[in-house]
């Protein structure tokens, strides 16, 4: 049986390798943990496409201020110096160029690098896109944190996505509960294998042909 890891320790394995100084944004849902393992004493300054810069970790139970939320609606801290702003403003940050790093979720993610987070393309299924295509196309990184596999077994790691695109081109590397890969010109490269994890486990899950690490 392979390895996998919780959620909350794939959120602090992404966080550790977010660099000083570099300007977030954490996707909705599983992304949003990211913000409670970011290393201590690091500037590491956290937007919201909602209109914020300088979110912090979830309040305290007990500390939570109505007018402090996200954009997925969970209540979060404002760090000393933080500024707020319109919506609009939030998404040109966002186009521009601005952000070094986001943390968005995944259905599926190609080995060019295409993502697909937005809909499964089922009939009757409800758009969820949000700002999941100006994060994906505007950062200058885009990590995305997802299982390795669906509830039902499918790999969300394919050779070509069968789902509606989010962006082309866009995803630099994927954490998940198995490991953590980088995609590259030639497909996705194992950057690291969790527990007893092997390479050619994880190709048989997938399906695919994985790089080696780079020693």
């Amino acid at each position: 049986m392979t390895t996998r890891i919780s959620r909350r320790d794939l959120a602090a394995r992404v966080a550790s390798d977010i660099p000083e100084g570099a300007v977030v944004n954490l996707g909705i849902g599983a992304p949003t943990l990211v913000a409670d393992y970011l290393p201590a004493g690091l500037e590491i300054v956290l937007h919201t496409e909602n209109g914020m810069l300088g979110m912090g970790p979830a309040p305290e139970r007990g500390r939570v201020d109505p007018d402090l939320i996200n954009a997925g609606k969970q209540p979060v801290t404002a760090l000393a110096g933080a500024a707020y702003f319109h919506h609009a403003d939030s998404f040109a940050m966002m186009r521009g160029g601005h952000l070094d790093v986001c943390v968005l979720g995944a259905f599926q993610v190609s080995a060019g690098g295409d993502l697909a987070n937005w809909s499964t393309g089922e009939p009757g299924a409800i758009p969820a896109v949000g700002g999941a295509m100006d994060l994906a196309i505007g950062a200058k990184d885009v990590y995305v944190m997802t299982d390795l596999l669906t509830k039902g077994g499918e790999p969300k790691l394919v050779a070509a996505c069968s789902y509606p695109l989010t962006g082309v081109g866009c995803v630099s590397r994927v954490y998940t509960d198995h490991g953590v890969f980088d995609v590259t010109p030639d497909g996705f490269r194992v950057r690291e294998l969790f527990g007893d994890n092997t390479h050619a486990e994880i190709e048989a899950l997938l399906g695919l042909t994985l790089l080696d690490q780079e020693s």
